[in-house]
């Protein structure tokens, strides 16, 4: 067993397969894992019932979900009366930021699991931002993720007193293909995970927006049977 056994750890969990895995990893490298999840506003509100069931299943000590409604801001496909693209190549383009991007969504997301490390006493952070098979939003990057990490050692008590924290981004630089074998290994239920922009209530996908086509893609490319419920 690893070294970090015994030590605690905030994960986020959306309930998309990204998170799953992700919080799979740190369980598997000893850490006593807290998930956390945050109920922005989505439209696609069956993924909170889906982070639930997997932190459950993959040995969470505790699940939160949060809330804090970014509707009032609105700006996002996800947020806002505006539609979410279907069956485009806007996921391939590096140069514009797709309608999907939630202003702040994830520097929102980390600073709450800040505040929730501080209180547990936990040092470390784990997230599921990737930056290959991505929509290209901006706070998936490895500069934001380094960024962050700076920003919390210098922003909490754990941080100036030394005890530092850490955020960790093990699927960064893995694509959709290394993330479902990835899964595989671990015995992740991906079956059970949302990752649809458009899922319906009881959490079938569309299979049409960028999610769902980056998903479906990762499963194929992997040789691997798409256990995804569709419409």
């Amino acid at each position: 067993m690893s070294e970090n056994i015994l030590r605690k750890a905030v994960v986020l969990v959306s309930g998309g397969m990204d998170s799953a895995v992700t919080l799979a990893l740190a369980r598997e490298q000893g850490y006593q894992v807290y998930a956390l999840s945050v109920a922005y506003g989505q439209r696609h509100r069956s993924e909170l019932a889906a982070s639930e069931q997997v932190s459950r299943v993959l040995g969470a000590v505790e699940h939160k979900t949060v809330s804090i409604d970014l509707r009032g801001i609105g700006g996002s496909a996800l947020t806002a009366d505006i539609d979410v693209p279907l069956d485009t190549d806007e996921i391939r383009s590096a140069s514009t930021v797709p309608v999907t991007y939630v202003p702040a969504r994830n520097t929102i997301m980390l600073s709450i699991a800040l505040g929730w490390a501080e209180v547990l006493g936990a040092h470390d952070i784990w997230c599921g931002v990737n930056a290959v098979d991505y929509s290209g939003y901006p706070d998936c990057r490895p500069a934001f993720i380094a960024a962050f990490e700076g920003l919390a050692n210098v922003a909490t008590k754990a941080g100036v007193e030394g005890f530092g924290l850490r955020i960790h981004a093990p699927l960064m630089r893995m694509s959709k293909a290394d993330i479902a074998r990835e899964g595989q290994r671990l015995g992740v239920d991906f079956s059970a995970t949302v990752s649809c922009y458009r899922a319906d209530d009881a959490g079938r996908a569309c299979g049409h927006c960028d999610a769902c086509r980056l998903r479906a893609q990762g499963f194929r490319e992997a040789g691997m049977l798409d256990p995804t419920r569709y419409m």
